[in-house]
């Protein structure tokens, strides 16, 4: 966005700059050839006889300033396109477009390439957001993070004790196919296997007639073969630097042997 408000502030800036030297403070006669001028651009007043005629040369002329033509800086170019951006054309006012359709047509360029093409793919990017957020799952934490915070902060103590609030065993409805594909890799992932609840997943099992063996976990059993190769790796490693060591005692001993036999 910030690339294309910079290509079409230079443009702008070098079709509506002005062509020739002026100065705010003292009017040049001439200078009127210039259609960029600020002094062309500003409003003037013309007298008009009896007949209807109006005279060709100006009898008042407001005195121009910096924000007459707004493009004869890049600076204030670039806060001009910032503003038409923002809804503000009042910078593009002083001319006519049908003198000028470059200007028209830069205008939409410039309107189908920000305001539509650019705000309507934020509009899809942010919907793509939000749709992958609203789902049941982030609306469910939602909703049971407002409860207990409702439960911790703002219950009194009598409505805490309230059985239809807080009964003691609460039944939940699940589907057995979507609980036995759910047991099923868990036990393949190895997370089935767990110290808690160990009766409540046991009657699971028998329920839902899954047959699960603990021991002949196929994921148990290739973690306990990477150990025992780690194992054997390591001993075959401490053997090594072990023979090592008896190799290194047996040429001292033989060092000595020659030693003695020299002497």
């Amino acid at each position: 966005l910030f690339i294309i408000i910079i290509s079409f502030a230079h443009a702008f800036y070098i079709l509506l700059s002005p062509k020739s030297e002026f100065s705010l403070e003292q009017y040049n006669t001439n200078n009127n050839d210039d259609p960029n001028n600020p002094w062309n651009l500003a409003p003037s007043y013309s007298q008009i006889d009896n007949d209807g005629n109006i005279n060709s040369n100006p009898l008042i002329i407001q005195i121009p300033d910096g924000n007459t033509n707004m493009f004869m800086d890049i600076k204030t170019s670039l806060f001009a396109i910032y503003l038409f951006l923002i809804g503000d054309s009042s910078a593009l006012s002083n001319w006519t477009y049908t003198e000028n359709p470059s200007i028209a047509v830069l205008i939409v360029l410039f309107s189908l390439l920000v305001v539509v093409y650019l705000m309507n793919l934020l509009i899809g990017l942010l919907n793509n957001a939000i749709e992958e957020d609203n789902n049941r799952v982030s609306y469910l934490m939602q909703k049971a993070e407002i409860l207990a915070e409702i439960e911790l902060f703002y219950l009194l103590p009598h409505q805490r004790r309230w059985q239809k609030w807080f009964p003691e065993v609460i039944h939940y409805y699940a589907d057995i196919d979507k609980t036995r594909g759910e047991i099923q890799r868990l036990i393949k992932e190895g997370e089935w296997d767990t110290k808690e609840f160990t009766e409540m997943r046991n009657i699971l099992l028998k329920k839902l007639e899954i047959k699960h063996n603990p021991i002949d976990n196929e994921l148990i059993l290739e973690q306990l073969r990477s150990h025992e190769k780690l194992l054997k790796e390591n001993n075959n490693e401490v053997i090594l630097e072990k023979l090592k060591s008896h190799d290194e005692k047996l040429e001292e001993l033989e060092k000595l042997l020659k030693e003695i036999l020299a002497k």
